[in-house]
Formats: structure tokens, sequence, C-alpha cells
């Protein structure tokens, strides 16, 4: 089980079955003291299992929309994916939420944004995703950051505009997931290679992988050609001798 939840955290502490990450998709540093820093990686054979996010630099500025997309995309869906799933449960404070005032919030992270990260974890366990509500201050961010992630579960589509996903994370935010990914990556080897991409926006970071793979598909391509022309020349001398 994959759970996003930070009072369960200390639940599964200690085993290797269930992989946290409990400060990333719903809390902020300033609304849970106590969380769970990046260096709290579980113990005994749970370690390495509790992977946490604690964003550093309070509400100066306040993490957004681009920090979680690139948390999402450089740890917790790189070590999700590994870890494999039967069933994703998150807890859905939305504390992070836009509009849930300090000291207990303060982020600015849009009812989209929810429903983007929420349709991401559907790609997990099959689909099995579990939301279950609690927590939460302010009426008006719970019911629009849930209304957002009800209809991701429901199959509807509502796309982040792109001057969103062309947002970059602040350097707090860059800084606070360098940190997880340089503690995380003895424990998960798939996070070392975001290491040098944390600081791009999301579409800055699609297009730079698209690119790498594009260079590597043309290498291999030329070296299938020198490995073929190699291989053609005795069977012309051969015949030359013939």
């Amino acid at each position: 089980m994959f759970t996003m939840v930070t009072g369960l955290r200390k639940c599964f502490t200690t085993t290797p079955a269930c992989c946290t990450s409990p400060s990333i998709a719903m809390t902020t540093a300033t609304s849970s003291p106590g969380a769970g820093g990046p260096a709290e990686v579980g113990s005994g054979a749970g370690e390495g299992f509790n992977v946490n996010v604690a964003w550093t630099g309070g509400l100066e500025p306040p993490m957004g929309d681009a920090e979680y997309l690139a948390a999402f995309r450089t740890v917790v869906m790189p070590i999700a994916q590994e870890f494999s799933p039967d069933m994703v449960l998150v807890s859905s404070g939305f504390d992070a939420a836009e509009g849930h005032p300090a000291p207990l919030g303060g982020y600015l992270v849009t009812p989209r944004c929810f429903g983007f990260l929420t349709r991401q974890l559907m790609g997990l366990a099959g689909g099995r995703v579990v939301l279950a509500l609690e927590g939460g201050h302010d009426l008006t961010a719970i019911c629009d950051a849930s209304e957002a992630c009800v209809s991701a579960l429901l199959g509807v589509e509502e796309p982040l505009s792109e001057e969103v996903l062309l947002q970059k994370p602040s350097p707090n935010g860059v800084r606070s997931l360098q940190r997880v990914l340089q503690i995380h990556g003895q424990y998960w080897p798939c996070v070392q290679a975001y290491s040098s991409s944390v600081s791009l926006s999301f579409l800055g970071a699609q297009r730079t992988e698209c690119e790498e793979t594009d260079a590597v598909n043309a290498l291999a391509s030329l070296s299938v050609g020198v490995l073929k022309s190699l291989s053609d020349e005795p069977m012309e001398h051969e015949e030359d001798t013939m």
C-alpha cells in the first residue's frame, strides 16, 4: 500500500509493506509541525519506506502548484511506481489549498492542481485510489479541492493551463526537494536522475526528457548502422575472392 497521510505514518514506520509519503500532497511546513522531516525515513525493516517532503522557507514565497508538480514529478511518482502498490490511500486534509489561511495553511495549491495530482495517482495500483477527507479548516477551500479530486476520480479531465505548467518551482522549493532526493537516492535509485531537473517547470522537464530520448534513439540508430556496415564488409570481401 502507498499512503499519503500524516497521522498514519507512525503506524507503518517499521514495515516495508507500506510506503508512506505523508507531507507532500496535503500538508505544509507551517500547518503540520512535527509532521516529519526528510531525514525521518522509517526504521528497521521499514527504513527507506517513509518519505517526507518538508518544505522550507515558510511563506516566502508560499508553495503552490509549481512546487507540488515538481514534488510529484521528481519524488512521489517515481518512488510510487517503483514500489508498485496494491492500493493508494490519501488522507485529504487540503491544508495546502489556496484560500486556506495561515498559520495552518497559507499555501497556494489550486483545486485544478489537486485534481491533476489525483489523476496521476490513478495511474498506480490499477486505479485503486482511496481519498479520505479529513482535517481542513476552510470550508470553501475544502469544497473546491474535494470537487476537483472527485471529478478526477470520475474521469473528468480539467487540464492545467500552460502558464501553470511553465512555472518553475521557487528556490526554497527546489532546495527542499533536492534534500529529499539526496537522502532517498540511497533507498530509491530511481530518483537520482531527477536531481538535475528539480528546478525545471513541468513542461520544461517533459521537453528535456523528450530531447534526451531522441538523442539516445539517434545514437542507437547510428550504432546499428555502423554494426550493419561492419557485418557486411566480410561478405563483400568473400564475394570478391570468389
